[in-house]
């Protein structure tokens, strides 16, 4: 384990790859604080980049990439009142309040140094909790791998959305964009129409960028509204105060840090939507539940925390399992098979260096927050009037330009641009892209864990049951399904009892 850890270290400080966490880093911050650029989104542009770099370099990219734009999301919402990403909206009218107080520095603080706290707590969680599953994981056969993949898509659908009919909807389109080409068990063509560009199926990536960056750029295109303000207010020391504020409120670090983690590990929820929870949470348990709306920071340093350490939740089951916990995960998860890591319980065994490298990054990209997120606050009325107009043509040029150079082919641009389409009408109707996704990035995996395991069984269906493992996740799964029905049945007559 000694000469693992080693490695690790030599790979994670070497030079080149130090480059290239400033490089991400400072990218991150860029994208994370313009409005309408998502941290996902700039997962999506980093992976063209990735494709020309070892495997340690590209997870670098994404992870520090991704952490800095969770955190620098909340400067816009703290001096425009437009939240950067979407993680930072759960807390924006809180911050903006604080802003017109004149407590800005106050807000960015709490975001900055708070979002560190989570993310390393969430890291500590990662570097615990993946292991121990991984050694659990050996034990699971393709009965078992089934119902965890159904699970997993049926949290997707459940947890990450309001509307489950909807969030269906868009699954089941996920899954029959898996369907397409020769990847399946029987390497039979299915929906290729006759075109021999579809019989390797329709590309991860380009998919993943035309549905996160060119469905942004679209939206942006067609948006009516007006240029926001700046709040002009002078920025003092961001890190005065911070101290106090943890000293006042470790329960609520502790609480958001955590629920951030677990909610970040369910497949399809992700930072947002911990955010959101830790929020509610903080105000429903606050002894000041009053002040909640007004300027308190009390919200900020819970969701702050919640926020990032949902992304080192979300690498948990993305390592262990190969089921990405949002949708940032699942463009690593492509990458990761680009790079032949191929995620699974095996790779704790057979590649140990690369997972100890991945939990050094976390923690390196949570500590380079500190001093580059002060940085990025000092700059970031610069940063905020750069014009979009400039920039959206900017970035699409880059997704085309990224679409093509991963096969050479002008097909992965047509893919890319009809996903962000798409894309854009779902979302335009309130249908959520998540699903969508888990679905092409599972659907592969569902297929061939049925098939096999009804070859196993002879196809008898009891086979799925007869494992105490395989027995006791389909009995999850059948819960989640049948809990809106329990919900709505019972919930309304406890709530009307006295």
């Amino acid at each position: 384990m000694s000469g693992a850890w080693l490695e690790a270290f030599r790979l994670v400080f070497d030079p080149y790859n130090i480059v290239v966490m400033l490089a991400a880093s400072l990218f991150g911050l860029f994208v994370g604080a313009v409005p309408g650029l998502t941290a996902t989104m700039a997962t999506a542009l980093l992976v063209p980049v990735t494709f020309f770099m070892a495997p340690i370099p590209a997870i670098a990219a994404i992870v520090t990439a991704t952490a800095m734009a969770i955190f620098s999301g909340d400067i816009p919402g703290c001096l425009l009142r437009m939240p950067g990403t979407p993680a930072s909206a759960a807390y924006t009218d809180e911050a903006y309040a604080m802003t017109k107080k004149g407590l800005a520095e106050t807000a960015l603080g709490a975001g900055l140094v708070f979002s560190a706290v989570g993310g390393l707590f969430g890291t500590a969680v990662l570097m615990v909790s993946a292991p121990a599953l991984a050694e659990f994981a050996l034990q699971f056969s393709s009965f078992e791998y089934f119902w965890l993949v159904l699970m997993g898509l049926t949290c997707a659908v459940f947890i990450s959305t309001e509307r489950p009919l909807k969030g269906l909807t868009t699954l089941f389109i996920g899954l029959l964009v898996a369907g397409v080409g020769l990847n399946n068990p029987a390497a039979f063509p299915r929906f290729t129409f006759g075109s021999a560009d579809l019989l390797g199926g329709i590309g991860l990536i380009p998919l993943m960028i035309g549905a996160f960056a060119v469905s942004e750029i679209i939206r942006y295109s067609v948006s009516t509204e007006g240029k926001a303000l700046i709040v002009d207010r002078p920025i003092g020391n961001v890190f005065k105060g911070m101290w106090a504020l943890a000293v006042k409120y470790p329960k609520q670090i502790l609480r958001g840090s955590a629920l951030g983690t677990l909610i970040g590990a369910l497949p399809g929820a992700g930072a947002d939507i911990a955010a959101w929870m830790s929020y509610a949470m903080s105000k429903r348990l606050s002894k000041e539940p009053e002040k909640f709306g007004t300027g308190h920071v009390e919200g900020i340093v819970e969701s702050g925390s919640a926020n990032n350490s949902a992304l080192a939740g979300a690498w948990i089951p993305a390592l262990v399992f190969g089921i990405p916990g949002d949708s940032i995960t699942a463009i690593v998860i492509g990458v990761l098979y680009m790079k032949n890591m191929n995620p699974g319980p095996t790779l704790f065994t057979t590649n140990p260096q690369n997972i100890y490298a991945v939990y050094l990054l976390f923690i390196i990209a949570n500590l380079l927050m500190l001093p580059l997120g002060w940085l990025c606050i000092k700059v970031a009325k610069r940063i905020l009037r750069v014009p979009r107009d400039i920039l959206m043509p900017v970035i699409l040029v880059f997704c085309i330009v990224g679409a093509f150079a991963i096969n050479n082919t002008a097909f992965d641009v047509l893919v890319m641009l009809v996903a962000g389409v798409v894309a854009w009408i779902l979302e335009e109707n309130d249908f959520p892209i998540s699903p969508l996704i888990l679905g092409v990035v599972l659907g592969g995996m569902l297929e061939e864990n049925f098939v096999s395991s009804m070859i196993k069984a002879n196809g008898d269906p009891v086979a799925f049951v007869s494992r105490p493992i395989a027995a006791t996740l389909g009995a999850l799964t059948i819960a989640v399904w049948f809990w809106p029905l329990l919900r709505r049945r019972f919930v309304p007559a406890a709530t009307a009892a006295p």
